[in-house]
């Protein structure tokens, strides 16, 4: 007897962590016997993953979904967006079913309602460590859901709720299964990453039969004996943030921090009610940097939050001068629908964001050139992502893939995304790296 293969479309948006909610939602509808198709004619049914984080997101998300209905007119919404149901429903009330972030459990029971699964699943279409939507080579690890802040810019807490973290024994055993497959790159994420394990008080789990707190550092140690680059993002400087530095400089992990800073003036970082201050982020970078001389930082700032006065900003164009970070990220303030920052005072005009988001960029570029500029000459590790028409691009230990920069190597070598090779750096620009191989 044949057997009927149900289709589904599936359109993901937004960050790093909804896209790790889609693999795991496509890793459970490949294990009931259901394709996954790209287009939207093939589809029986289209699940979008939705961004609803700042405005600009928002349009993207319902632009999407009302494409999904116009060329399918099946579709199930979940994700951030989806915590926002009346709006949802309220533009498309046509949509199949509703659901809000890391829900797969409800995705799937609406799939099930709409597109019964086939009584004989073929679990072996599903590839070791899962259905990631990432290169093979690697893969975004996520360790925990939502968040205990309360950042008056951000409604993530009434979004994905409060932290909530996975057993480390399951955390180390889907790193260990992804490596496995091949996976070269764990890229650690989480909304508040230094965080980890607060919510259970670092409660004990086993990996492979020994005992592992379910905690920042210990985490980080054990992903450092897999093998495979381990890069951290979203890490909150909490005083215990300092226990890693050594595993970067023992090279166990790679040295890289992604420390969501946001602002450097008290005033401003108070009224966004944020944990840290400016004093406190140069000290801790410069122990760092003591401690592991070539760690890369990476940060994101916002601009023209309410109340952001010249002076606010010339304190954050200081604090860049100094700190003089390796990669940075910036955006405008702009109001999300439900943030408590919608009520501060002292809006900043469009025209005055977008001059301070050029000055402050420009600033930024100029370090970002020196630093790169002091690179030619030195070999390094570069993982390979692929080809151009010239010659392979990949990363280095300091470039974090979609965000940062890229290296562009000369040579005829035959490598594959994944491999990691020996590169001489030759040149470099404000944003990248030139090199070539280095004969083994």
């Amino acid at each position: 007897m044949s057997r009927t293969m149900h289709n589904v479309g599936f359109v993901s948006l937004g960050c790093p962590k909804a896209l790790v909610d889609s693999e795991q939602i496509i890793t459970r509808l490949r294990a009931e016997g259901y394709a996954i198709q790209p287009d939207y004619a093939s589809s029986d049914v289209v699940v979008i993953n939705t961004c609803g984080f700042i405005e600009d997101a928002v349009e993207e998300s319902l632009s999407a979904i009302g494409e999904a209905l116009n060329e399918n007119g099946k579709v199930i919404v979940t994700g951030c967006l989806g915590a926002k149901q009346g709006l949802v429903e309220e533009h498309f009330p046509e949509v199949l079913a509703v659901t809000g972030p890391h829900a797969a459990d409800e995705v799937m029971q609406a799939i099930h309602a709409h597109l019964p699964p086939d009584k004989d699943p073929k679990t072996a279409l599903i590839p070791p460590g899962g259905i990631k939507l990432t290169p093979r080579h690697y893969a975004y690890l996520k360790i925990s859901e939502g968040c205990n802040h309360r950042c008056t810019f951000c409604i993530i807490p009434a979004l994905r709720g409060d932290l909530v973290s996975r057993p480390v024994g399951d955390v180390m055993q889907e790193a260990e299964s992804l490596v496995g497959a091949g996976v070269r790159e764990l890229l650690v994420i989480s909304q508040d990453t230094s965080a980890y394990g607060v919510d259970t008080r670092y409660r004990s789990d086993f990996w492979n039969g020994r005992p592992l707190r379910t905690r920042f550092t210990e985490l980080a140690a054990a992903l450092g004996e897999l093998g495979a680059w381990v890069r951290l993002h979203y890490v909150y400087p909490y005083p215990h943030v300092d226990e890693v530095i050594p595993l970067m400089a023992e090279g166990k992990i790679l040295p890289y921090l992604d420390v969501p800073l946001q602002h450097a003036s008290y005033d401003i970082l108070k009224a966004m009610k944020r944990p840290a201050s400016a004093e406190n982020a140069l000290r801790r970078i410069e122990a760092w940097r003591s401690q592991c001389p070539d760690i890369t930082l990476r940060s994101t700032f916002i601009v023209g939050f309410p109340g952001e006065t010249e002076q606010h900003f010339e304190e954050l164009l200081d604090f860049i001068d100094e700190a003089r970070l390796d990669r940075v990220g910036a955006f405008t303030y702009s109001a999300v629908d439900g943030a408590v920052a919608n009520d501060l005072p002292g809006a900043v005009a469009e025209e005055v964001k977008q001059d301070r988001l050029q000055r402050f960029m420009a600033l930024q570029e100029s370090i970002s050139e020196q630093k790169l500029a002091s690179r030619i000459g030195q070999v390094e590790e570069v993982i390979i992502d692929g080809r151009d028409e010239e010659g392979l691009v990949g990363r280095s230990r300091s470039d974090a893939p979609e965000i940062d920069g890229a290296v562009f190597i000369d040579g005829d070598r035959q490598c594959q995304p994944g491999d990691i090779i020996r590169v001489k750096i030759t040149d470099s620009s404000a944003h990248d790296l030139w090199g070539r191989i280095v004969s083994d």
